[in-house]
């Protein structure tokens, strides 16, 4: 797991690669590899990389990046872990190739040179890199079919940068105009939706996607592997086994992902709460570790707050239940608001884009850290797989129900208007919009997830922008696509959750907040083998439940565990905040629930990131209804 980072300066007429430039660019990301670094600038200096190690597979110097292959035609930088790689590396030594280390790097560079772009659908793993091929003189970008490692990237001026954080690629830039499609995106989502970023001409690299940038400048990002193609294949390849043996599929696919995600030089530890998901994993963990002679014990990660202590919301209790019987080393960290307004700063300076969660993460991660345990397994993508949101039962209900009105904007606008001013006053303004939203699923999807509606946001951006940042998210329309060709209700569901609220917030969210810590967060769930596998079995099977694969999983656990209701993960930090996110910059209003500390959270963001700029109407808290 790493930073990387370079810049190709492909027009005729640009500047060249400034080694300065670049060299603070991987700097901004120290955090993200403490273990090393690297720079190189090719002889032209028409090309450079830069590189942040943190070491987790082969931790010799002989694993060092950037690296270069062999016959020295590729230079590469690569930030993720690629967990299929011995079998790959076993195969390529088959063809002839030979190795100078153990790393999944090298292995990565060697197959890109053997197969090119055709081995991105051969990786199993969390991915984001970019080749150089010093000969053709193309520079290729590629990034994991779910997006659980990011890749940003900017074009100025004939030089096209790239870089694993936001913030980094800022160090490059000549300005930081906000971008008024992340504004809008975020008071929809209460995350900036991708491709967009907070700043105008920089965009994330689309999952399971490559893009090639030659000297005549960069090309379209090309599907290689996607959520909605996995899922479809899934669909089609759909189980044929009795609902007994299906149960048996999906269980064999969580031990089989659990097994590959150990695959490290280092030791690797559970993030452990009170739910099914970490209990899943840390049961699978504590298997496979016996299945090993001495062994270490397997570490648990547990996050606790002592204002929950005793109560219904403190889950350290069962975490410790469920370490003793896994016999895990158990580590449990107790979080006061003390301890919040010690790290309040670090954590805002840390958010590499404005996001309304991520708190809970930058905790668990520093029990991580604090332990010597470098990376962590996180039940990640458990729900967005086994349909244990809400969203699962109401998404198909509500577009069921509605349908006769999907289609009749003019209908529930209407209704919308005239209701939205006695609904406000009593519930969530989102009510107003059930006949408008509600027929469809993606309208169903928004009515679910969106912190405001797209007809709330005029009023805290201003007509102009709002409308401007709208039509460029253009959002019904791409959560329809995301959907797309899947028949099955569940897995459409699933195809949303995973694109939508997992990609946007809770990877990005555990990439930045793990890697601040210089922890690998690892998503035994969202692994294209293993979605693959058990999105086949839903397909013919959806009546299976999450708690009958956990009961299967993880038998040995007691029924305290295994029939606890779904209840979230709770964490006071808004309550530890009150009327203030920032000790300079007091709110004009006090913030009103998620709305308002989304609002506060985006004010903080943009003053660590635009400090001249004045403060953006987006930021007003006094317009948080």
């Amino acid at each position: 797991m790493c930073g990387i980072a370079g810049a190709f300066a492909f027009a005729a007429g640009s500047s060249l690669v400034d080694q300065a430039t670049l060299a603070r660019v991987g700097d901004a990301m120290h955090r993200r590899g403490p273990d090393g670094q690297g720079l190189w600038i090719s002889d032209s200096t028409r090309v450079g990389f830069a590189h942040r190690r943190l070491a987790i597979i082969d931790l010799s110097d002989r694993a060092l990046q950037p690296m270069h292959s062999r016959d020295g035609r590729y230079t590469i930088v690569f930030n993720g872990e690629i967990f299929n790689y011995a079998a790959l590396k076993r195969e390529l030594e088959v063809q002839g190739h030979t190795f100078s280390t153990t790393s999944d790097t090298e292995v990565l560079l060697t197959l890109f040179a053997s197969e090119g772009v055709g081995m991105l659908t051969r990786l199993r793993g969390m991915f984001a890199f970019a080749i150089w091929d010093h000969l053709a003189r193309v520079l290729t970008l590629a990034r994991d079919p779910f997006g659980i490692k990011p890749l940003y990237y900017r074009n100025e001026r004939g030089v096209f940068w790239f870089a694993s954080q936001v913030r980094a690629l800022l160090e490059s830039a000549s300005h930081r105009a906000l971008e008024p499609a992340a504004q809008a995106g975020y008071l929809l989502w209460g995350s900036v939706p991708e491709p967009w970023t907070m700043f105008r001409d920089l965009f994330a690299l689309p999952p399971g996607h490559y893009l090639r940038v030659t000297e005549e400048g960069a090309g379209v990002a090309t599907p290689f592997q996607t959520v909605n193609s996995i899922l479809r294949d899934a669909e089609r390849e759909r189980s044929t086994a009795n609902a007994a043996a299906a149960l048996d599929e999906v269980v064999a696919a969580v031990h089989d992902s659990v097994r590959a995600h150990h695959v490290a030089d280092v030791p690797v530890g559970v993030f452990l709460s009170a739910g099914l998901d970490s209990a899943m994993l840390m049961s699978s963990s504590a298997e496979l570790r016996a299945e090993t002679p001495n062994a270490d014990a397997p570490h648990a990660l547990t996050l606790g707050f002592d204002v929950y202590a005793g109560t219904a919301s403190d889950e350290s209790a069962l975490a410790r239940e469920i370490a003793q019987i896994t016999k895990a080393n158990h580590h449990l960290q107790t979080v006061s608001q003390s301890d919040f307004a010690t790290q309040r700063d670090s954590f805002f300076a840390a958010m590499d884009q404005p996001t309304i969660d991520g708190i809970n993460t930058w905790f668990v991660s520093n029990v991580a850290k604090n332990n010597s345990v470098k990376v962590a397994l996180s039940g990640l993508g458990g729900d967005e797989i086994f349909a244990s949101y809400p969203s699962f039962r109401e998404i198909p209900r509500i577009a069921q129900k509605l349908r006769a009105f999907h289609n009749q904007g003019v209908i529930g606008t209407s209704i919308r208007k005239a209701s939205a001013p006695l609904v406000k006053k009593w519930t969530s303004p989102k009510y107003a919009s059930l006949f408008e939203y509600g027929g469809s699923f993606e309208g169903a999807y928004m009515l679910r997830r969106a912190l405001h509606m797209p007809w709330e946001i005029s009023a805290i951006l201003g007509d102009d922008l709002a409308s401007e940042g709208l039509d460029r998210l253009d959002s019904l329309a791409k959560l329809q696509s995301s959907f797309a060709g899947i028949e099955s209700p569940r897995l459409r569901v699933s195809a949303l959750e995973m694109q939508w609220y997992m990609r946007n917030q809770l990877l990005r969210d555990a990439d930045w907040a793990g890697m601040a810590q210089s922890i690998e967060i690892r998503v035994p769930f969202v692994d294209t083998v293993f979605v693959r596998r058990a999105a086949a079995v839903f397909a013919s099977h959806p009546q299976i439940t999450k708690a009958q694969v956990a009961q299967a999983v993880a038998s040995r656990l007691p029924s305290s565990v295994l029939n606890r209701p779904k209840t979230g993960f709770t964490v006071p930090v808004r309550e530890w905040l009150g009327a203030n996110v920032s000790k300079d910059t007091p709110t004009t209003a006090p913030p009103r629930g998620l709305r308002g500390w989304a609002l506060a959270t985006a004010r903080e963001y943009e003053r660590s990131t635009v400090p001249s700029a004045p403060a953006a109407p987006a930021l007003n808290a006094s317009n948080a209804a």
